[in-house]
């Protein structure tokens, strides 16, 4: 639904500039283009390395790794998982609830969804294309300690950590 009005406001802003100015329309659409093509081979092997990943590693496997290790351990392992993975929001919380159901603490949930959405190793050679590196990696490493963060107060709401 949001993706069907996201595409009707995006194509009566098109019609619209087009209307009000042509060159310039045009022009834009050609230099969207011409950076779409540079990123085309980037995400393509982002995606491409995802899929390969996610092949080899199953919801299971991740359960059962993360529900045998002690608490704090399993949540710095499942921020790993989540920084090197690229899993869309809408699979990521599903998981997550596939992840609770196996029995695994909501503080190792909360770091592993968190670093999901806000993490990205793999994103790191199209971040630097757009960021630079130093950019990128500032980026991630706060990103990261703000992820472990959102655990630790997770754990500590659910009474799985006491302070």
């Amino acid at each position: 639904m949001e993706f069907t009005i996201l595409l009707a406001v995006t194509a009566i802003s098109l019609i619209i500039s087009l209307i009000s100015d042509r060159k310039k329309t045009e022009k834009a659409l050609l230099m969207a283009m011409k950076r779409f093509r540079k990123l085309l081979l980037p995400l393509l092997l982002m995606v491409l390395s995802m899929t390969i990943i996610l092949a080899f590693i199953s919801p299971e496997l991740i359960s059962n790794n993360l529900t045998e290790q002690k608490t704090g351990i399993a949540a710095l392992t499942a921020a790993l998982f989540g920084s090197i993975m690229l899993i869309p929001g809408f699979i990521a919380f599903p998981l997550g609830g596939i992840l609770r159901n196996s029995g695994v603490p909501y503080i190792v949930i909360g770091a592993f969804t968190s670093t999901l959405m806000m993490v990205g190793i793999v994103t790191i050679p199209v971040e630097r294309q757009y960021l630079g590196l130093k950019v990128a990696i500032v980026r991630n490493i706060i990103y990261l300690g703000i992820a472990l963060l959102t655990a630790l107060v997770t754990g500590i709401a659910y009474g799985e950590i006491f302070v």
